[in-house]
């Protein structure tokens, strides 16, 4: 059989030949602003990539397995271990729990057990039954108890006599995430992660200091100041133990990188390769011990894009977080259940949070694949950006004195509270969607007794220390629409539909999206002959807010028409940002609905006008 080269029959096209062709095809729009994506991370990316973009990036001659591990850990395979939560109120209980789940597809246990209540017993109760050399085992507690736990652990694994290369897990020592979350200054207790260390230093797959980065990505921060930021408070963690005499790959070894998810799936997978790379490169610093390098990640899907209404729209983000996490090559996942916005979750969502990675793992066979996204021009131009802007955000608080220093002066606090405000205030002008909540919301569904539920990282318990404030980016669309739903009576929102027909759908469909948001009761119609026949259907329906929906040209002839016939009856709108705008303004036409308009703001106008 002849021997071939795959395309060699087609000619090579270069990059300036893309362009042209899609200048043509853009008929005189400017490339830059359709085409080109402006990240939040402070980059911009192109709409295509070609070899000769990326020959040159270092990242592009690493292997799997391999020093800087920007393509994963292992080099043969890609599991990853399946991991869910429990609150550990009553130790009986919470073993029992953990002993069903792990009849159902759970080989990671996470548990978080109240400090009063650490004792001997209590983990004796709490592990009976449990394999701890079969499953990984991962505990959290308060961080003045939490020394105590691991020495209670290593007596309880000698006690068993377990193969000490087996146990595998994590115990999470990290004071420096209440400062951040709570604003007390536990500092002193910062000097306490060389005794936890040498409690369990006989377990070497068992890691004792936690990097909490998690409570960042659900407090809004971006993807490049999560990596940034967690790069920063590993090396600080790492610097505290050298300095404390911890031998350099030990202290290494003995760090989990406990990281958020978002809902940017290209970028997460690229986050999670450039972290790897980053960390590589710090320890390589410290000691030339490889596997010590090697960064231990456990993801979880992000509490900070989760909706109360339309909640099941959440397993759709939690779906595609969870796949760009277990593309990237992490240790383990956590999903978080679709209801954790207003409830204790229930036993259906925990099992529907299990399964979306079991079908990730037995369905998809994403746990057989190495770095899926090598050799993706995109993706490697993308990792190494994001790279960089993460590099340059670790560089910038090193050069203030380090993570700890930046956390006691409130500065990492401050920068996420910041992102988070400006992402808050992006969802209300829909610069940012939330599929259900600020973009095609479900135009008939009540809350049914539900409410959010009280953010913990928001009380600061009296501590002198700024502390992030948890607001998921939904929150201000919920609290109107609760408001709304409570209000005596439940606005009607009235379409008055005239005039060109495409242009009439069109901005009925928009407006009927954008004041659904609020929970108002939307009511479209075909069309009207007259904006008086449309004016006497309105008062007929009740309506407490009339929309005008037609062309810009024809707002001329049927706005100041349309506005006296609606009269004092209700709220008069008009759809769009016609020309005509200021003649209708002297008119006395105070309302306009559009793209540019800020959506939660003038909700919140219309609810004022209309006394709720």
């Amino acid at each position: 059989m002849e021997n071939k080269k795959l395309f060699s029959d087609f000619a090579p096209v270069s990059k300036q030949e893309w362009i042209d062709k899609i200048q043509v095809d853009l008929k005189g729009a400017d490339f830059n602003k359709k085409m080109v994506w402006r990240t939040n991370e402070g980059f911009s990316v192109q709409p295509f990539y070609q070899q000769e973009d990326v020959k040159d990036l270092p990242l592009m001659n690493a292997l799997p397995g391999e020093f800087p591990y920007v393509r994963g850990n292992k080099a043969d395979e890609n599991t990853w271990f399946v991991r869910q939560n429990i609150e550990c109120e009553c130790p009986k209980e919470a073993n029992a729990k953990a002993l069903d789940i792990l009849n159902k597809g759970i080989d990671s246990l996470g548990f978080c057990i109240p400090g009063e209540k650490v004792s001997a017993d209590y983990i004796e109760t709490l592990l009976d039954g449990i394999y701890a050399d079969c499953v990984e085992l991962n505990f959290r507690t308060c961080q003045r108890h939490t020394v105590e736990l691991a020495k209670i652990l290593a007596a309880y694994f000698d006690k068993k006599g377990y193969d000490k290369a087996k146990i595998q897990g994590s115990i999470n020592f990290d004071p420096i995430e209440k400062i951040l979350t709570k604003g007390k200054d536990l500092t002193a207790l910062v000097a306490d992660a060389k005794t936890a260390v040498e409690a369990l230093k006989d377990y070497p797959n068992f890691r004792t200091i936690g990097v909490n980065a998690l409570s960042l990505t659900n407090s809004g921060a971006f993807s490049y100041q999560e990596l940034g930021y967690a790069l920063a408070w590993g090396n600080e963690y790492l610097q505290l133990l050298v300095d404390a005499g911890v031998d350099a790959c030990e202290a290494a070894k003995n760090i989990k990188f406990n990281l958020g998810i978002n809902g940017v799936y290209f970028m997460e997978i690229a986050k999670f390769r450039a972290a790897r790379m980053l960390w590589a490169q710090i320890v390589s610093q410290y000691t030339e011990c490889k596997e010590a390098a090697k960064m231990h990640v456990c993801a979880t899907t992000t509490t900070y894009n989760l909706t109360l209404f339309d909640s099941y729209v959440n397993m759709l983000r939690t779906q595609t977080e969870t796949m760009s996490a277990a593309l990237a090559g992490v240790e383990s996942i956590v999903v978080t259940p679709f209801d954790e916005t207003f409830e204790v979750p229930t036993d259906f969502a925990e099992r529907i949070a299990r399964n979306q990675q079991l079908l990730l793992k037995e369905e998809c066979h994403f746990n057989k694949i190495v770095d899926v996204a090598g050799g993706s021009y995109f993706l490697e131009h993308l990792t190494d950006a994001l790279a960089e802007q993460a590099w340059k955000l670790f560089l910038s608080v090193e050069e203030e004195g380090g993570f700890l220093k930046a956390a006691q002066e409130g500065n990492i606090q401050e920068t996420i509270n910041e992102t988070n405000k400006t992402r808050h205030a992006n969802a209300g002008k829909r610069k940012e969607f939330i599929l259900g909540t600020n973009q095609f919301p479900n135009f008939t569904e009540k809350s049914e007794g539900k409410e959010p539920k009280a953010c913990c990282s928001c009380d600061t318990q009296g501590g002198d220390i700024p502390a992030i404030k948890a607001t998921r980016l939904a929150s201000d669309f919920e609290e109107l629409r609760l408001k709304v739903e409570k209000a005596k009576k439940v606005p009607v929102a009235f379409m008055l539909t005239i005039g060109n027909l495409a242009m009439r759908q069109a901005r009925a469909q928009f407006s009927c999206n954008f004041l659904a948001a609020a929970g108002y009761k939307v009511i479209d119609n075909l069309g009207f002959e007259t904006v008086e026949a449309g004016a006497e259907a309105a008062r007929k329906a009740d309506a407490d807010i009339v929309v005008l929906c037609s062309s810009d040209d024809e707002y001329a002839e049927y706005g100041v028409p349309a506005f006296k016939a609606v009269g004092d009856s209700a709220l008069f709108v008009i759809a769009g940002a016609p020309a005509c705008s200021e003649d209708l303004k002297a008119a006395g036409i105070e309302n306009f609905i559009h793209v540019r308009v800020d959506q939660l703001q003038t909700l919140k106008e219309f609810n004022a006008k209309l006394g709720i």
